[in-house]
């Protein structure tokens, strides 16, 4: 049991799996970043000094001035800013994620899905002959 547990974890899928995930969740911080660093204060800007992550309603009735202090307090809250943070945060990481899939998929193609033709029309009779033909199987055109 031992040595079958060893192999599945030496297998090439395993370790590949293992690198994803760990390679996954960096780059999750990396977008995270992204998103609460540089992405949303442009925006909070614009909309007039807005701090996504410091929208919320707390829900005891009572008044906070920031989320720091409602989680000191720790009332319960809705906390919609940091719901549209984590919202911008996961669409583009499903963008990466989309865009990485779709330039591993073309760089994994092969000759056979590429087509290469290996026949041509012949422009007497219209009939497939070999590309590399000098004269038509059918009609006996020169080509």
């Amino acid at each position: 049991m031992i040595e079958e547990f060893k192999k599945f974890l030496l297998k090439g899928s395993a370790v590949d799996m293992a690198v994803g995930f760990i390679f996954g969740a960096a780059f999750g911080t990396i977008v995270k970043s992204l998103v609460d660093n540089v992405i949303m204060p442009p925006i909070g800007l614009l909309l007039g000094n807005v701090d996504f992550s410091n929208l919320f309603i707390a829900l005891d009735g009572k008044e906070y001035a920031s989320l720091d202090a409602l989680n000191k307090a720790g009332a319960p809250a809705i906390k919609y800013g940091v719901f549209i943070n984590d919202a911008i945060s996961f669409v583009i990481l499903g963008f990466v994620v989309f865009i990485m899939v779709k330039t591993i998929n073309n760089m994994q193609k092969t000759e056979e899905e590429v087509k290469i033709p290996t026949s041509k029309k012949c422009s007497t009779c219209a009939m497939e002959i070999p590309i590399d033909a000098k004269k038509c199987g059918y009609c006996q055109t020169q080509l």
